[in-house]
């Protein structure tokens, strides 16, 4: 069966399915095998510590495949400015940007006399008609049901995507709760034309960076067992639930301020947890799909699972 619709025509794969930015794991491994699989694999840029290093990264992806990849800004972490690394992408004509919390209107205006291509997360209807305005070319939707970075207005998936489907005329790529053929077949149905997968891609054999206590965590874990963070800081995340969380948690009901929480939300103490396995010392964002993880299989695998499950699907409606 054909999977044409129009992401998959925008960003020339052949599967509707983009791997999200992921940030400390999404490198040129796990892009490279998310794009030879027929997906969009991405790489993070904002994780890394010095442009020159995206520029070797996407040197690398270019090394393992010859299929169209993107890379990720996270333009809402504090006191990192990207010019300087989305000019390493414009300079190595990247087919793909993708952009993920804060204002994206200065990655457009930089963008402008380029073709690359331009994906924007929101998790709001308003902010998709923003994203359109602006002149994004495909927006990606999370639900509150995600990992990682979250809307504050708790909108669950299959609300929130027929909304923005009805909102505007780019293409809708659903996220949040979808790590299968079902979710795929889901997000069709409401109108996506296209899914992003974050927590689901972690729980793979390419996703290299991620310690196997990770992995495992993921695999063993059920939908009821993450927390959003960060609330009081307006910029909530969902991560596995444990005694590091529970602290930041408690900060927040005791209306802690940003410098209180520094220590435990920062990109040191989600390293030690995803880079080390010390599920004690640290955090890991996850999403509620966490609850139909039960493997670590390769990329491939998953993809031909889920298009075979997806089919099925298919061919049961077709009578």
């Amino acid at each position: 069966m054909k999977w044409n619709t129009r992401v998959t025509e925008l960003l020339n794969i052949q599967f509707p399915i983009i791997q999200g930015g992921l940030a400390y794991l999404a490198y040129s491994e796990l892009a490279a095998a998310v794009s030879n699989a027929g997906g969009l694999g991405q790489i993070t840029a904002m994780s890394l510590s010095h442009p020159e290093l995206l520029r070797d990264e996407i040197c690398k992806v270019r090394q393992l495949t010859e299929k169209p990849f993107g890379v990720n800004f996270a333009i809402g972490q504090q006191g990192r400015p990207f010019a300087e690394y989305l000019q390493v992408a414009i300079e190595e004509r990247v087919p793909v940007v993708s952009m993920t919390g804060g204002n994206p209107a200065p990655i457009f205006e930089q963008l402008k006399g380029t073709n690359i291509k331009t994906l924007v997360l929101v998790a709001a209807r308003r902010q998709a008609v923003k994203a359109e305005e602006l002149g994004a070319d495909a927006v990606m939707v999370v639900g509150q049901e995600g990992g990682g970075h979250l809307g504050r207005d708790d909108i669950g998936t299959m609300v929130l995507i027929p909304q923005v489907v009805d909102a505007v005329s780019i293409p809708v790529i659903a996220s949040g709760g979808i790590g299968d053929g079902r979710g795929l077949m889901a997000a069709l149905s409401l109108g996506a034309e296209g899914i992003e997968m974050g927590t689901r891609f972690i729980a793979t054999k390419e996703c290299v960076h991620a310690h196997d206590v990770y992995k495992q965590r993921l695999v063993e874990g059920t939908e009821s067992e993450t927390v959003v963070i960060k609330r009081t800081l307006g910029a909530p995340g969902r991560a596995i639930a444990n005694n590091w969380t529970e602290k930041i948690l408690e900060i927040e009901r005791k209306n802690g301020d940003y410098e209180q929480l520094r220590d435990f939300i920062s990109g040191t103490a989600n390293k030690r947890y995803i880079y080390d396995g010390q599920t004690s010392e640290g955090f890991a964002w996850a999403g509620q799909v966490m609850g139909i993880i039960k493997d670590v299989p390769t990329v491939q695998g998953l993809f031909s699972r889920m298009i075979n499950e997806a089919e099925e699907i298919r061919a049961k409606w077709g009578k």
